[in-house]
């Protein structure tokens, strides 16, 4: 099957209400009510259960969030509409009643070992029943990580379990040892049995499994070896594996990195390995809609935008970069860096037309710079153009617009539009760029960091990987050799300067992508997150309104945030188990510290 698309309850529904073709199935089926042994007696009987697993993934869906939200408990992405932090930041996090995180991995988990309680005595052949397991096995791996990085060690079913099994239903929780050893040897079963070419194009196949395996491991591993668990090598060593697998197989990843984001449809894209493609009126979502609106005021921190290096691959700080111009003139900011960093945030202009559908160029050159610049970056379409404009053409006028609501604004200048197109033009809620589940550029930043901690990255390894995806923003390839103890001065001196330029790729090609607050926690850096987010340099006297500048003072940075977060605690590394859940089983023991 071509694309994930509509998998909903409609799809279940129809599967109980026709099942399949088989004209056996038709005639031998109870006619009142459909059995294991007949919703898993054939492939495709299998194969249509098993779709409804691709809604585990976390995709646009149909709302108008993403997932750049989860980041605004990280130190790169801040909310556009809020003064005060986060409560996860400012100690004031509750014990839940509930949580979706437990309650849908749970059912989720449920639906997996239905099937894998129930395909071996399918009529299907060994090769297909061990792919069907392999894929099982997967989908239950995904959502025992979910809980994993959530909560620690949880209770670990095999089994779809019955009324008649409270030695598990109110049984105790599994270490963090047995949970990881078993998503671990879950996963290794599945890249081993699954098929290479799944069940057809966009399907979960064998380098799927193995993408999910270089994710796990990961933050397994590093998560351990951080948090002094012990144990992390086996962990790294099977990123390492499965990684280094998947770079051999898809050495080359797509040239442009807008379209990754802003395809609408991902078919054929070097090195995407598993994406969501999305079709006008069938299955939507809002994200490009809302991005191009005030909808989502979400920004880049000030922090976030250093990160991204100058052409010739040195930080902006580095003693000997001649190539960056400061951060206090807009119009040069920009200039002899990473073309990613116009993909993240709109660079600055302005032109006259603000809030209608038309406009009309300043005279300026200044004003409109970036225009061609933007569109050459982008090629084709382009995907993203200046000025920029909401869903339905009206522009707006100069960027950074902090006060006017006509019709994108931010509020500490560095406004996030990631996600911005125009594939279904003068159209709301109704955008169809894919979403890219799994993809090369992600295993790639595994493959480098995993190697690091095993002591193994070198100079090979950062071409294969780190330079591949700055070639993409037209910076330098990384020279390993080149990275001293002061290549850049605003590193932390705890961390080993070659691995904090590892860390800053990630930072960068993953921006708003998710995975920000996660890759602290597994660091144990969360203080990154509790320090002063600040955005652009501005000059109070050029606008009318007051702006936040730092301090109060006539220029400085913007600091949206008045308060500065207290010390991060230890044990909000783990979040608490819902209090619903402890009450319904005894067995049950909160995480330590809440």
């Amino acid at each position: 099957m071509k694309n994930i698309k509509c998998i909903t309850v409609l799809i279940m529904s129809c599967f109980f209400i026709v099942a399949c073709n088989d004209e056996d199935f038709l005639d031998k089926s109870p006619k009142d009510e459909l059995s294991a042994a007949t919703i898993f007696s054939t492939y495709n009987n299998i194969k249509t259960y098993a779709w409804s697993f691709y809604n585990f993934f976390d995709d646009y869906g149909r709302s108008g969030s993403w997932v750049a939200v989860n980041d605004y408990t990280s130190d790169l992405i801040q909310n556009g509409y809020s003064t005060v932090n986060p409560g996860y930041l400012n100690n004031s996090f509750n014990v839940p009643s509930t949580s979706g995180t437990w309650t849908g991995s749970y059912s989720n988990i449920r639906r997996v070992n239905i099937m894998l309680d129930n395909i071996e005595n399918s009529e299907i052949s060994d090769e297909d029943r061990a792919h069907w397991r392999g894929v099982g096995l997967f989908f239950r791996a995904h959502e025992y990580f979910r809980l994993l990085r959530t909560y620690g060690g949880v209770p670990w079913v095999e089994q779809e379990l019955t009324d008649l099994d409270t030695d598990i239903l109110y049984g105790p929780r599994d270490t963090r040892d047995v949970v990881a050893d078993n998503i671990l040897r879950d996963l290794q079963e599945a890249v081993a049995s699954i098929k290479e070419q799944g069940d057809g194009d966009n399907t979960v196949n064998a380098d799927v499994a193995r993408a999910l395996l270089s994710r796990f491991g990961l933050f397994e591993g590093t998560w351990r070896k951080y948090h002094n668990l012990g144990n992390h090598e086996k962990f790294l060593n099977a990123c390492i594996t499965a990684s280094a697998s998947l770079i051999n197989t898809y050495p080359s990843i797509h040239s442009n990195y807008d379209q990754v984001y802003n395809s609408d449809d991902l078919a054929g894209t070097a090195g995407i390995l598993l994406y969501t493609h999305y079709v006008v009126d069938e299955l939507a979502h809002w994200v490009s809609t809302n991005t191009r609106s005030t909808n989502n005021k979400i920004d880049i921190t000030r922090k976030g935008i250093d990160k991204f290096l100058t052409t010739d691959g040195m930080p902006i700080y580095n003693a000997g970069n001649t190539l960056y111009q400061g951060d206090k003139d807009r119009y040069t900011e920009f200039d002899n860096r990473d073309n990613r960093l116009l993909i993240v945030t709109p660079p600055p202009y302005k032109v006259g037309g603000d809030g209608s559908q038309s406009f009309t160029h300043t005279g300026d050159p200044l004003d409109q710079k970036y225009f061609s610049i933007l569109e050459s970056i982008t090629t084709g379409f382009p995907y993203k153009n200046l000025p920029d404009r909401n869903w339905s053409g009206r522009v707006t006028g100069e960027v950074p617009n902090y006060n006017r609501l006509v019709p994108t604004q931010t509020s500490n200048g560095y406004r996030f539009w990631k996600i911005w197109n125009e594939h279904n033009y003068k159209r709301s809620s109704n955008d169809v760029s894919d979403f890219a589940i799994f993809r090369m550029g992600e295993v790639m930043l595994n493959y480098a960091e995993a190697t690091f901690e095993m002591g193994q990255f070198n100079q090979t390894i950062a071409d294969a990987t780190i330079s591949k995806l700055r070639a993409r923003g037209n910076v330098a390839a990384m020279n390993v050799g080149a990275i001293t103890a002061d290549w850049d001065p605003m590193r932390e001196p705890s961390v080993d300067p070659v691995l904090w330029e590892i860390r800053r790729e990630r930072a960068i090609e993953l921006l708003g992508d998710g995975y920000r607050t996660d890759d602290l926690r597994r660091w144990k850096k969360m203080e990154y997150a509790t320090e002063v987010k600040l955005g652009r340099w501005e000059k109070q006297s050029d606008y009318p309104i007051t702006l936040p500048i730092q301090n109060g003072a006539s220029e400085g940075y913007i600091q949206l945030i008045p308060n500065t977060p207290p010390a991060f605690p230890e044990h909000y590394y783990l979040f608490p188990l819902p209090s619903s859940e402890l009450a319904l089983n005894d067995q049950l023991t909160q995480n330590p510290g809440w």
